[in-house]
């Protein structure tokens, strides 16, 4: 077998100028969606990013690979024609909340749906940020922006319900800052042969700062973030002395030692053909007004192995092959649904 072809970043990095505001999450996810690629076997004329429009959708300039900037929303389209025309090609949607869950909502829901290929990494910093700080649909109830000066009222899409319930084989959340877990992260979404989408918590410095302090500050994050590991016992806290617990089927935060053993913890398993507690857990959100408030999970939530939409439409055009022969564009043009119009 021969060896994997090998990258660097500088490999990867192209001539533009890098422009985002200067502490923009952006950077982060660009440096190590450069150090994550090194690593996963895949030449770059076989890479290629498709963007729709937002300041996440600058990221194909930066990627010394094949590129396409977009339509507003329209990537996931945009990347399941490239990927059905190309399928030897690794395909990355990069998106943000509100390009792909508002104007894109229906197309990201439907490419997940259907198992493509594809890997969709949705930047979410609960803010339109190159239209200028107006609320998005992941904005939270409260968030005072130029659309909403007097707080927003509306219930905000929790994306990661979203890929579950448009039954994703893969789904994931990480945070932009968190380097290791972000480039580990991204190196299981090029490993998986499906729908994979990737959920990045990502810090707009002008029009919502620090919406995620909760979760990259090191003072406190351990107590609300939960690392979700397979096979492990879903403990969070500076001691993990936390946990999550079902009573019934209702998730409650525990103190293990104190409020029951630790095998009363409960285990994650992201491969559960039912996505069930997969999608209880996307449920779970930080609020610090709360008593024994649940952590935000961030990891792997669900990963399973289903035939792709290119693999079941290989196999039905293969069949029909056999079946009917290869056929010609002019028969196709003469079958029975044509008439003449006299």
């Amino acid at each position: 077998m021969p060896p994997l072809p090998t990258l660097t970043a500088k490999e990867l990095t192209t001539d533009q100028e890098v422009r985002w505001c200067p502490g923009c999450g952006d950077y982060s996810i660009l440096a190590q969606m450069k150090k994550a690629l090194t690593t996963v076997g895949v030449p770059r004329e076989k890479l290629a990013f498709v963007s729709g429009i937002g300041c996440s959708s600058r990221f194909p300039y930066y990627m010394n690979t094949f590129g396409f900037h977009t339509i507003h929303g329209r990537a996931p389209t945009f990347a399941t024609g490239l990927r059905l025309a190309n399928p030897d090609l690794q395909v990355w949607v990069v998106t943000g909340d509100g390009d792909g869950l508002s104007i894109g909502g229906n197309h990201l829901l439907h490419a997940l749906r259907r198992n493509i290929d594809i890997k969709v990494l949705l930047f979410n910093n609960e803010i339109y940020g190159l239209t200028k700080g107006q609320y998005s649909p992941a904005s939270r109830v409260g968030t005072s922006s130029k659309t909403s000066p007097g707080g927003s009222f509306e219930t905000p899409i929790r994306p990661l319900s979203i890929a579950l319930a448009s039954e994703a084989t893969f789904v994931a959340r990480t945070v932009d800052v968190d380097v290791q877990h972000l480039v580990s992260t991204l190196q299981k979404a090029a490993a998986h042969k499906g729908s994979a989408f990737v959920e990045i918590y990502q810090n707009c410095v002008i029009f919502n700062d620090d919406v995620y302090k909760y979760a990259t500050d090191k003072a406190v994050k351990a107590d609300n973030l939960l690392y979700l590991e397979h096979g492990k016992p879903m403990l969070f806290g500076k001691d993990k002395s936390k946990g999550i617990r079902l009573n019934g089927l209702t998730p409650e935060v525990v103190t293990v030692g104190r409020d029951c053993p630790l095998d009363d913890i409960l285990v994650h398993d992201e491969t559960a053909e039912n996505p069930a507690l997969a999608y209880l857990l996307s449920r779970f959100a930080h609020d610090a007004r709360t008593p024994n408030a649940f952590p935000e999970p961030v990891g792997v939530f669900r990963t399973v192995s289903k035939p792709t939409f290119e693999q079941q439409l290989d196999a039905r055009v293969a069949d029909a092959v056999a079946k009917r022969g290869p056929g010609q564009i002019a028969d196709l043009f003469k079958a029975e649904d044509v008439w003449t119009v006299s």
